[in-house]
């Protein structure tokens, strides 16, 4: 309780402290932007870049984790009926990772089990390593995007000491602002990007888990279809 009141008063205080700001004091985002130079554009970059893949990784798990119960109940039907043409039929139409899985598996129909449960085991291997594409980049930005702002501090409080040498006698506060900014501007932005991506990159891992896991199951369940007929 008390820790919150200490917060709210900091808040109170520091919200004052802007308003009392004097409005060319009151930097836009835009501006203080700039004042990041080149790395702030390569972080903007590799956040849009981070985005990208987020979205549409995303798009493609959603549809790869949803869980049709219909799909076997129709596939279970058709092979008891002998209608594997139409059970392969189903599963190109369906056009998800666990029907390409089931339609290798019925292409394998007629040969030894093993061989129809290596065949789905290796094609469910295959689907699981393309709905990975392009995730481990967004690990790398995640860990690439705080380095690159750490690049640009060191950059802007080297060029700040330049800046005190060059001056002499004449040092002007004004002179430092430049490399100052850039110093502290290129930390953030590093920080965002990175603290960013690395929630894209765990919740990208946690959906494909959950669709490994639907892999596993319906392969299973297909698995124990074959013995069925035999029974």
């Amino acid at each position: 309780m008390l820790s919150k009141m200490v917060l709210l008063q900091a808040a109170e205080t520091l919200t004052a402290t802007a308003q009392d700001m004097p409005e060319e004091i009151r930097t836009s985002f835009w501006q203080m932007f700039n004042y990041g130079g080149w790395i702030m554009y390569v972080l903007l970059f590799l956040s849009i870049v981070a985005i990208y893949i987020f979205v549409e990784r995303m798009i493609v798990l959603n549809k790869a984790a949803k869980d049709d119960k219909a799909f076997m109940s129709k596939i279970r039907g058709y092979v008891y009926d002998s209608n594997l043409d139409e059970a392969r039929k189903l599963c190109r139409e369906t056009n998800t990772p666990m029907s390409h899985m089931i339609d290798k598996g019925l292409s394998r129909l007629g040969r030894p089990l093993n061989d129809v449960k290596e065949s789905v085991e290796a094609t469910g291997k295959l689907e699981v390593s393309s709905l990975e594409k392009n995730v481990a980049l967004v690990a790398t930005i995640s860990g690439v995007a705080p380095m690159l702002g750490f690049l640009g501090t060191v950059i802007g409080m080297v060029n700040a000491f330049y800046n005190m040498s060059m001056a002499g006698n004449n040092l002007d506060i004004a002179l430092l602002s430049t490399g100052i900014y850039q110093a502290m501007v290129t930390t953030v932005g590093g920080l965002i990007v990175g603290v960013l991506a690395y929630l894209f990159y765990n919740i990208l891992v946690e959906r494909i888990d959950k669709v490994v896991f639907l892999l596993e199951a319906k392969s299973v369940e297909f698995l124990d279809l074959m013995y069925e007929p035999s029974n």
